[in-house]
């Protein structure tokens, strides 16, 4: 008897750190599910606020050369709500502590401030004068980059002609949230950057003098861009035009939109996989915990105690572990919430930027957990409460074991014992030998998912 209940003591404290292992994996689903989609609340509403707030548009289109004429043309097109012409031209530059060339793309801007079409968020300093040639605004991600200060200056190659570029104003714009030039597959602030010079000395340094070889278009809402893109591309194909393209073209939205879809595939799949994964380890103790029991089970039966208050104690017990698991999970998933926020800070360009706690996000995580949880124990549960009194205060009967189809095709001959084991194991309990593979599938996807 003495041995029995040292059993029993033993099965109990491996019950209990099973049940520990069981609550950090809910805590790891939990903390994942909540940084992942604070982070990304947090990146949408910026994008959607930074796009509204400064005019993003909607389609470009890169022409050689065209008459400003042409702009009225362009407005009149069905669903076109503000056309913006510019001169968008990359030249050489040559920066202070730097042996190689750096990139700069010049673009126009009205020497007196208006709201434009791809607005620029002024950091600091001011916005350029008229009549003062070589007065530029910078890039916020260059001008760090390179550590360069209001008053001073960058060389750059303009149609052949060196031209000092003197810096009066540091910004950002939402055509440039993150800086990627030409086929480049990553940002590199260091040899690329953004110029935004006046309209008429950029024009006349090359020739475009009352016209334009940039356009940035908004629509209005309910416009069909397709149709917008193909009557533009009607319109400045006599002029030289490449082609018009979207937002989902444009380089910084596509990047931006790529990682909100990462963020959200991690927030759904990464948690899923986890909670799969509690579920089914719950189930595992609380089988063995029920066994452990029989006897208090069947004693609490005879005293009174109904099905339902049997089966709640123990739907109790699973969403004590599943709670304390989401505790841990929702702290240590805002803290890493607010350490990925500001990492992306350094990569993406917002005048506003922060992280935001979502209640929505952390009371989805606590129903999915709870509901992951105790939809992964019914079956045990029911188990508990339907064992007759009688039948629970015995021990529990030794399984019945019949000749399985290895014994009986006489197979199992020529193989070794541990294999015949392997095999008769999966034959009589495919159910038990399924979710085992399952939930070594299951671990083995988080790990890939770490990789």
């Amino acid at each position: 008897m003495r041995a029995i209940d040292r059993k029993a003591v033993r099965d109990l404290w491996a019950i209990k750190g099973q049940a520990i292992a069981i609550a950090l994996v809910i805590a790891s689903g939990v903390g994942t599910f909540v940084m992942s989609l604070n982070t990304l609340k947090s990146l949408q509403n910026s994008q959607e606020l930074y796009y509204e707030k400064y005019r993003f548009a909607h389609v470009w289109s890169h022409v050689k050369r065209a008459p400003m004429s042409l702009l009225r043309r362009i407005e009149v097109i069905p669903g076109v709500s503000q056309a913006y012409p510019r001169v968008v031209v990359d030249v050489t530059l040559d920066v202070r502590g730097m042996v190689e060339p750096a990139v700069g793309r010049l673009i126009s801007i009205p020497e007196r401030r208006v709201p434009l079409v791809n607005d620029l968020h002024l950091r600091k300093g001011r916005w350029i004068e008229p009549h003062r040639d070589g007065e530029v605004l910078v890039s916020e991600a260059f001008a760090v980059s390179h550590h360069l200060e209001i008053g001073e200056s960058v060389t750059a190659v303009i149609n052949g002609r060196r031209q000092k570029l003197t810096i009066v104003g540091v910004v950002l714009s939402p055509e440039y949230i993150i800086q990627i030039h030409g086929a480049n597959l990553l940002p590199d602030d260091r040899r690329f950057g953004i110029f935004w010079m006046g309209y008429e000395q950029l024009a006349s340094a090359f020739n475009l003098d009352g016209a334009f070889n940039d356009v940035a278009i908004t629509l209005s809402r309910g416009a069909s861009e397709p149709e917008v893109i193909q009557r533009l591309d009607d319109l400045t194909k006599p002029y030289g035009g490449r082609g018009a393209s979207g937002r989902e073209d444009h380089v910084s939205h596509r990047y931006i939109s790529d990682e909100i879809r990462q963020l959200r595939s991690l927030g759904l799949i990464a948690p899923s996989i986890f909670f799969s994964v509690a579920a089914f380890l719950l189930n595992v103790v609380l089988t063995r915990l029920i066994g452990v029991q029989r006897e208090q089970i069947a004693a609490l039966k005879a005293f009174g105690y109904t099905k339902l208050q049997i089966g709640l104690h123990y739907i109790k017990l699973v969403l004590l572990i599943s709670l304390a698991g989401t505790a841990v999970g929702i702290v240590v998933g805002s803290m890493l919430g607010r350490s990925l926020t500001e990492m992306y800070t350094t990569l993406y360009r917002f005048p506003v930027f922060g992280f935001e706690w979502n209640a929505s996000v952390v009371l989805g995580a606590l129903l999915i957990s709870s509901a992951a949880a105790v939809a992964g124990t019914l079956l045990a549960v029911r188990r508990a409460v339907a064992l007759p009194p009688a039948e629970a205060m015995r021990p529990e009967p030794p399984a019945v074991y019949r000749p399985t189809l290895l014994d009986r095709s006489g197979l199992g001959e020529f193989l070794p014992q541990a294999a015949r084991m392997i095999f008769r194991e999966l034959e009589r309990k495919p159910i038990k030998a399924a979710m085992s593979c399952l939930g070594i599938s299951m671990a083995v996807a988080i790990l890939v998912l770490g990789a």
